[in-house]
């Protein structure tokens, strides 16, 4: 188990893809990392995971206002982002492959973006799907059983 950070001497950064990119005071970098609250409701300036990749914790920061201004910010923005998550209830088309351009229907309204690899389609679950646009946005698929016949079709030509 990870304990809270005292040492705040670490950096966050986005790289060129846009993935976020833990930098400790050591200078060994993790990229693609996930800040992941523990009590987003209830409390969601305090207990913040920073995981890998894999889902590994690499630190917990126990108060955001303890972190200098620039790593809060990028972690505020990142929070945000991750709380973000529209949901997919029809596939109108996708063109290209590697990238890919979306146009779907949501919860909130007709969106289009682009998807720069297969690997940012994921499977949740048996019925769960995530997609990731090319902004790092995520865009859910509660339950792909839902979806019409043609939208069906058309995900799993990227599962």
């Amino acid at each position: 188990m990870t304990t809270p950070t005292t040492n705040l001497d670490f950096r966050l950064d986005h790289d060129a893809w846009g993935r976020l990119v833990l930098t400790e005071a050591s200078g060994k970098q993790s990229v693609g990392v996930e800040p992941i609250p523990s009590f987003p409701i209830s409390d969601s300036e305090r207990w913040i995971s920073i995981c890998d990749a894999q889902g590994r914790e690499l630190l917990c920061v126990d108060d955001l206002a303890q972190l200098p201004e620039d790593v809060r910010r990028v972690l505020i923005e990142e929070l945000a982002r991750r709380s973000f998550i529209p949901r997919i209830k029809r596939i109108h088309r996708v063109s290209g492959h590697d990238p890919s351009q979306w146009d779907v229907e949501t919860d909130r309204g007709a969106k289009s973006f682009l998807i720069r690899s297969d690997d940012d389609v994921r499977r949740l679950g048996p019925y769960r799907c995530m997609l990731v646009d090319a902004h790092g946005i995520r865009f859910l698929i509660p339950d792909t059983r839902q979806l019409d016949d043609s939208s069906r079709r058309t995900l799993e030509r990227y599962l």
